[in-house]
């Protein structure tokens, strides 16, 4: 009989035993893996020759890439093109530079809140130093801003040269020194001087100006020590003054001493110039020398 495993046209696997071959007991069944090598571990399928379903092919840009030759916000990128430089910010009100006038006006809001009782003493002089010195809006600025705003209306008139000395005389006094220490202090416009008032001026200079200032008595003494510094003492011309002051290496101006109009408080101006000066002079007020240009 013909053997079935021997028919024609039946391809035979090479470890397939024949009738004659013996059986190996240690081979592999037919389609498992080789000995020694974990089913696991042996491939499922062929490996995925493009991207995963979902993500940008390697290499390629993403759908949020600028394209090549573009910045991030999408205009091109130009080598050694100028970056456009911002424009300057205008500067501030505070920036402003202050005028005398504008000092001036302070410094009358602050007498008028030392008279009402908003301010102390202490407070005041240091306030009144600050104004003069300010050279900005915005240093004036913070010095009212406590303080209530000015009345609208004309400013007020200078005292009249002649019959007003009763009216301005017993006020209380707004200011009792001044001190400059390499800088300056300045006394002036509408204020009110102690009976007894110093200034010290060191390697610095200061302005009392008393033609529109009040007094606190009808005897004032100013005391002025100019220690290589100077001080000047301005004057109305009704005024009765006397200058009885010593200058070392230095000078005291006593050309201003004479009698004043009836009435007139008598201010006394007294003090030691030590490589310095004090300077004592007469002025018109301001109203009066308009008036004066005005009749000419």
């Amino acid at each position: 009989m013909t053997d079935p495993e021997r028919l024609p046209g039946r391809p035979q696997h090479p470890e397939d035993p024949g009738p004659d071959r013996p059986v190996n007991p240690d081979a592999p069944a037919h389609g498992a893996p080789a000995s020694g090598t974990p089913a696991s571990d042996a491939p499922t399928g062929p490996a995925p020759d493009g991207p995963a379903s979902g993500g940008p092919a390697s290499g390629g840009p993403s759908s949020g890439d600028p394209a090549p030759g573009a910045s991030a916000h999408g205009a091109p990128d130009v080598p050694g093109a100028p970056v456009p430089a911002e424009a300057p910010l205008p500067a501030g009100p505070g920036a402003m530079r202050a005028s005398d006038t504008e000092r001036e006006a302070v410094a009358e809001r602050l007498r008028d809140a030392l008279a009402e009782g908003r301010l102390d003493m202490a407070e005041f002089d240091e306030r009144l130093d600050a104004a003069y010195r300010a050279k900005t809006h915005g240093e004036l600025v913070p010095l009212v801003r406590d303080l209530p705003a000015p009345a609208g209306g004309p400013a007020a008139p200078a005292h009249a040269p002649s019959g007003g000395w009763a009216a301005r005389i017993g006020r209380p006094a707004t200011s009792r020194s001044g001190v400059a220490v390499f800088g300056g202090f300045g006394r002036g416009g509408r204020w009110s001087v102690g009976r007894a008032f110093t200034a010290v001026a060191v390697m610095g200079g200061g302005d009392i100006d008393l033609r529109d200032a009040d007094f606190e008595d009808r005897e004032i003494v100013i005391r002025c020590f100019a220690l290589m510094g100077g001080v000047s003492v301005v004057v109305p011309p009704d005024l009765d003054v006397e200058v009885s002051g010593i200058g070392l290496m230095g000078g005291f101006d006593d050309r201003a001493t004479g009698p004043g109009t009836p009435g007139s408080p008598r201010v006394r101006i007294t003090g030691l110039a030590l490589m310095g000066g004090v300077e004592v002079k007469r002025k018109p007020r301001k109203g009066e020398k308009s008036r004066n240009s005005l009749e000419k």
